[in-house]
């Protein structure tokens, strides 16, 4: 490994003379950032439009994922920093690997892969819960060059079953169960339905045994995790780093809410240790040495980013934390984390401030916590309504960074970039595409809009590094799902406006656009009206087929604990606030409270399943969804107003 190209790329400039240099110059720009990693073979040429389905990075370089990310720390004097804090509140657990301890356990995990046959290319199904063994599980595929694909823990059998038949793992990293705050889920019997269902069969699975359950294992497919692992150590064995060209794929990870045979988002190896790295420095600012807390889940790509990959290979500290925003035990957990491990920045998804607000309006739980070290937080994973962005700066008095990304990306497209220089703030947007991205907004036929005006977000082609670089076995695929749409553009599938001074604004899905009588509307903006209401928690908005409008809005509404105010007065008083704000031409008649609304684990509101339940259609339950009861909930309070 060159020693020499891993010069340090923390920013000189700020925003505007750096996202002017990539844009005179995107190969010299990316050649450039590219010197803050440590290859086998460097790059020479940035970018090759030739291959590929629209062009790839990094085409003449080697590396390897893992020792970016653990050997070289170790190597340059990082050893004994802490690498990863595990904080476990659902086990009252906690747990700290320093680099060095951290790359003997991967370099043993990786051993024992190798053991079982695992190779260069093999793909390997991760499906953990959040425990330390996760991220070394993905770090001990890297460094043997084989292919993770992350499933979250817990998902159904028949979804587990088509993501092993899609990625045909030769082996599966599981534990035995996973912990929420009320129960223990119980993994292995999901594990074993699903590979019953799946037409491959991998030759073995590996199981961490949790105290929690003790679970079955098949005579002959089934190890026993901690055991190998120790026969491992005590035969010294332990992994080298696999040299792989920076276009073999690091890892698979299926998007959720699949039909048929999900989707693959594929992620190289070399652009992807670019760009997060990048990241690292630009938008979170967080060094080497200090700590990032990012509350997401290892099964999901922001756990796969920014728990795992990009503080590892900043060489900061990154805390894997088993718990919830509120419940574990309480909506100071994260005020806790935060001061206990001297955390920097928290990322996190707005549900959970959502969540934490309604629990706690007042933030008395913030009290006695010490936040000194605290300097940003970041929210990222659907829409940060405004309401909840002023809350929380003024809780916290510290920046409060709406970005935007998708698990397609692999990254940040638009943020603030704190590393950078923060610019003015403008509640309700994402602020400015970061450096390697191209965003625009187009109308139906592929025209540009006028700024301020609603249209298709799309990113102009070619994807910078660390993007996908296809769908796993489905070039043709992704080229219908992303790139026929917009010709020369990827289609995010996010509706939205940009602004004049450039600030791009996320109102939601090209689906969340409803259309009233002949008024095409934002939901999102609908939703910012009613989350501006002091006894709304959160909320959501659907348009519902209506005879005489084609759509009409429907506000789903959860109030916030210790409200006075009466459903129905809050309801009277929501139709009111939208009328007055947007207008009539926004039709907005219908406000239902309820208790809570449907989401997927990582927090995102079902709202395409609530609109085919108001529409009175069939509907499949998504794979990814917290808890089913909440869809009869829905249902009820629907058929109450004699919808659905």
């Amino acid at each position: 490994m060159n020693g020499p190209h891993a010069a340090p790329a923390r920013p000189a400039q700020g925003y505007a003379e750096t996202y002017a240099s990539w844009q005179a110059d995107p190969d010299a720009y990316w050649l450039d950032m590219a010197k803050a990693i440590d290859w086998i073979k460097p790059p020479e040429k940035a970018f090759d439009a030739s291959a590929g389905i629209y062009g790839r990075w990094f085409p003449d370089a080697t590396c390897n994922t893992c020792f970016n990310a653990l050997d070289r720390h170790v190597r340059d004097g990082r050893g004994d920093q802490a690498a990863l804090i595990h904080d476990s509140p659902v086990t009252g657990t906690k747990a700290s690997y320093t680099y060095a301890e951290m790359l003997d356990e991967v370099a043993t995990l990786g051993a024992v892969l190798e053991d079982l046959g695992v190779a260069k290319g093999d793909r390997v199904i991760i499906y953990m819960p959040m425990v330390p063994e996760a991220a070394f599980a993905m770090l001990a595929c890297a460094r043997i060059g084989a292919v993770h694909s992350v499933v979250f823990g817990g998902f159904a059998a028949k979804e587990l079953a088509t993501r092993i038949d899609d990625a045909e793992p030769k082996v599966i990293l599981t534990a035995t169960c996973g912990i929420e705050p009320t129960r223990v889920v119980e993994y292995k019997p999901l594990l074993d339905g699903a590979i019953e269902m799946a037409r491959h069969k991998p030759q073995a699975c590996v199981v961490l045994q949790r105290p929690q359950v003790d679970a079955s294992m098949h005579a002959t497919r089934d190890k026993n995790w901690r055991t190998l692992v120790a026969a491992a150590k005590a035969a010294g064995r332990k992994a080298e780093c696999v040299e792989v060209a920076a276009t073999d794929p690091l890892y698979i990870l299926y998007t959720s809410g699949t039909t048929g045979r999900p989707k693959g988002v594929v992620r190289d190896n070399g652009g992807h240790m670019v760009v997060l790295k990048a990241t690292m420095d630009q938008l979170f600012d967080v060094g080497p040495g200090e700590v990032m807390f990012c509350a997401s889940d290892v099964g999901w790509v922001v756990g796969h980013g920014y728990i795992v990959y990009a503080p590892l290979i900043q060489g900061a500290t990154s805390v894997l934390y088993e718990g919830k925003p509120v419940g574990t035990p309480d909506p100071g957990a994260f005020w806790r984390v935060i001061a206990e491990h001297g955390a920097k920045v928290l990322f996190t998804a707005p549900t959970a401030f959502r969540a934490i607000r309604k629990e706690d309006p007042e933030g008395r739980h913030l009290a006695g916590h010490d936040l000194s070290r605290f300097k940003a937080l970041f929210l990222a994973g659907e829409r940060a309504d405004p309401e909840t962005l002023k809350w929380a700066e003024a809780l916290l008095q510290v920046p409060v960074i709406d970005h935007w990304w998708q698990t397609e990306s692999g990254s940040p497209i638009v943020g603030d970039p704190l590393g950078l220089g923060l610019l003015p703030v403008k509640h309700g947007s994402s602020t400015v595409p970061l450096p390697g991205w191209d965003v625009q907004c187009l109308d139906e036929g592929g025209r540009q809009v006028e700024p301020g005006t609603m249209g298709a977000i799309v990113l102009k082609l070619p994807l910078p590094p660390g993007a996908l670089t296809t769908l796993w076995n489905d070039d043709k695929r992704f080229r219908e799902a992303y790139l026929t749409t917009y010709p020369g553009y990827y289609n995010t599938s996010d509706a939205g406006f940009i602004d004049a001074d450039g600030y791009v604004f996320i109102m939601g899905r090209t689906d969340d656009i409803i259309n009233v009588a002949g008024h095409r509307l934002s939901t999102g903006g609908m939703e910012e009206v009613l989350a501006a209401h002091p006894a709304v928690a959160e909320c959501a908005v659907v348009g519902v087929r209506d005879a005489l409008k084609g759509e009409q809005p429907c506000g789903f509404v959860v109030l916030k604990a210790g409200a006075t105010v009466t459903p129905e007065q809050v309801e009277k008083e929501l139709v009111a606030l939208v009328r007055e704000r947007i207008g009539p031409v926004a039709a907005f008649k219908l406000a239902l409270t309820v208790a809570r609304l449907p989401k997927t684990r990582s927090g995102k509101i079902l709202r395409a399943t609530m609109k085919k339940i108001a529409d009175g259609e069939d509907y499949a339950v998504p794979a990814t969804i917290e808890d089913t009861a909440v869809l009869g909930e829905i249902g009820v309070a629907l058929k109450g107003r004699g919808i659905g």
